[in-house]
């Protein structure tokens, strides 16, 4: 297919422009991407994903416009390409288009995405409209990261339906001779050629439990065929996949037969039709199965700068060094360091070193150490020297610190919490009061200290919660928002990128940039 062009020439009889343009704000995103989608998204700039001849493709700047207010609004695709046919506003917006411009199927929206994922810059309309912003002087020095909780496009699945799918799953990508040999190995009276949970009287414990030993049997029968033989890539996967459902939900009793474990595994795999999904925690009661959605943006102009996406089960601080990356070990043309802001999640010992070890300011909120017990003194307490390796507790006891091989400490202070007046207070050990010392004690140190200023207070507090109203203009919309359009973790990144682009260029047009910035 090859690289189709927008119309330049516009019907002054059959133009969407007199019509839109008298009744739109100033300041709403169709009247800027009227103006600026040709600099924004001209059609040269798609141009790597199209072949040199073949039929024309729909201009991809017509499609970039479509695909951004699809975002912006919450559409499926088959909405967006509805809208674009009957709604005069996307018309105008894709370049004052004729109102009887013709439409266009909406697989044509699915196979631009799938063009723009294969290539060397996915996420370039993203690029495009930060570049703006950037030119604009929207976009300082100051960084404020959050995340948001994605939830999967699809159920979450049970063991039995899991294992159940992950052999159909092997058996579909298996070639025909391949296939045979597998369901000779089969011994469940079962086809396979459907996922789905299997019949069973569920109610009947000894049922569940055969039902759950064949299954478990029969995918251990196809993997042993399969042991040390040369794979595909998709039968390498899909092998992959059987091998674990089956290690990190069953285990075996002491007769042999395969059982549900009475556990959750680490990283634990919810479903096979999303394998990249996980089951994740935004608070100690707040659960949920997809993705985690982070974003960076410049608290003054509230833009957002960066967007990455990770299973929902990644801790905030793991993705937060490439959402900064465009700051961190740069200075500003006055000298000035960048600012980082972050909420507890991000107060990591870890992140705070990478953070001024690049020469900006860590204003990441680290919290402070819990006591054993509600009412009873926290680590704060006790006077910890790094130096000396000693600790000393709120009774004026001096203890060693005793290392371990990660680097943390442990500092015992046992018989001597027997006779103490402050020991109902302490712990209720009986083992006596025992203090953790983090391997990066004085890094948490120094940022607690910073923390009780009132200035960094005032800073933190004007500033921080404004990533809070970004992330509700992101989730305002649950198709789309919320929940999460597509599967796999590079489609929904992607996919996250293109709402943030969607976002960003609403608030340009309510900011009143103009074609200046743009040129």
């Amino acid at each position: 297919m090859s690289l189709g062009r927008t119309p330049t020439h516009e019907d002054l009889f059959r133009s969407s422009r007199a019509a839109c343009e008298a009744r739109l704000p100033e300041t709403c995103i169709f009247r800027l991407l009227a103006r600026e989608s040709h600099r924004l998204f001209a059609d040269e700039a798609f141009a790597d994903l199209f072949t040199d001849i073949g039929r024309r493709s729909v201009p991809p700047r017509i499609v970039a416009v479509v695909m951004l207010l699809q975002r912006l609004h919450g559409l499926s695709d088959r909405e967006a390409v509805d809208a674009f046919a009957f709604d005069l506003r996307w018309k105008y917006a894709a370049g004052a288009l004729d109102f009887d411009h013709p439409s266009f199927v909406h697989t044509v929206l699915v196979d631009m995405r799938e063009r723009l994922r294969g290539s060397e810059r996915p996420n370039r309309i993203f690029e495009a409209v930060l570049d703006v912003a950037k030119q604009a002087g929207l976009v300082g020095r100051k960084r404020v990261l959050d995340s948001t909780a994605l939830y999967d496009a699809v159920a979450t699945q049970d063991t039995v339906t899991m294992v159940r799918a992950a052999i159909v799953g092997l058996l579909r990508v298996a070639d025909e001779p391949l296939e045979a040999e597998l369901r000779a190995a089969l011994r469940r009276e079962d086809d396979y050629r459907q996922s789905g949970k299997p019949k069973c009287d569920w109610e009947d414990a000894a049922t569940r439990e055969a039902l759950v030993d064949a299954l478990a049997c029969d995918g251990h029968a196809l993997l042993a065929r399969l042991h040390d033989r040369p794979l595909g890539a998709e039968g390498k996967q899909a092998a992959e996949l059987l091998a674990t459902v089956l290690g990190q939900d069953l285990e075996t009793t002491r007769d042999g037969r395969f059982r549900i474990a009475r556990r959750v595994a680490e990283n634990r795999l919810i479903s096979t039709v999303d394998p990249e999904a996980r089951h994740g925690h935004k608070t100690a009661s707040r659960g949920f199965d997809g993705y985690k959605g982070h974003i960076a943006i410049d608290p003054d102009s509230e833009i957002i700068t960066a967007t990455e996406v990770s299973a929902g089960n990644v801790g905030d601080a793991q993705p937060a060094p490439l959402l900064v990356q465009d700051v961190l070990g740069s200075k500003g043309e006055n000298g000035e360091p960048a600012e980082v802001y972050g909420d507890s999640s991000y107060g990591t010992a870890e992140l705070v070193e990478r953070i001024e070890e690049a020469g900006a300011e860590a204003n990441v909120k680290v919290q402070p150490p819990s006591p054993p017990k509600a009412g009873m003194l926290a680590q704060d307490a006790f006077d910890i020297d790094t130096k000396g390796e000693t600790v000393r507790c709120p009774a004026g006891v001096l203890v060693p610190i005793r290392r371990h091989g990660d680097g943390s400490g442990l500092a015992e202070f046992g018989a001597a919490c027997a006779g103490c007046a402050l020991r109902d207070k302490c712990t209720s050990s009986k083992a006596g009061r025992s203090v953790n010392v983090h391997p990066k004690y004085e890094t948490l140190r120094r940022s607690r200290a910073r923390q009780r200023a009132p200035g960094w207070k005032a800073r933190y507090r004007a500033t921080r919660p404004k990533v809070e109203r970004k992330i509700a203009h992101l989730m305002r919309r649950k198709h789309g928002g919320r929940r999460v359009r597509v599967r796999g973790r590079l489609r929904v990144a992607h996919d996250f990128a293109l709402l943030a682009t969607a976002v960003n260029l609403d608030r340009l047009a309510k900011l009143g940039v103009t074609g200046a910035a743009i040129a």
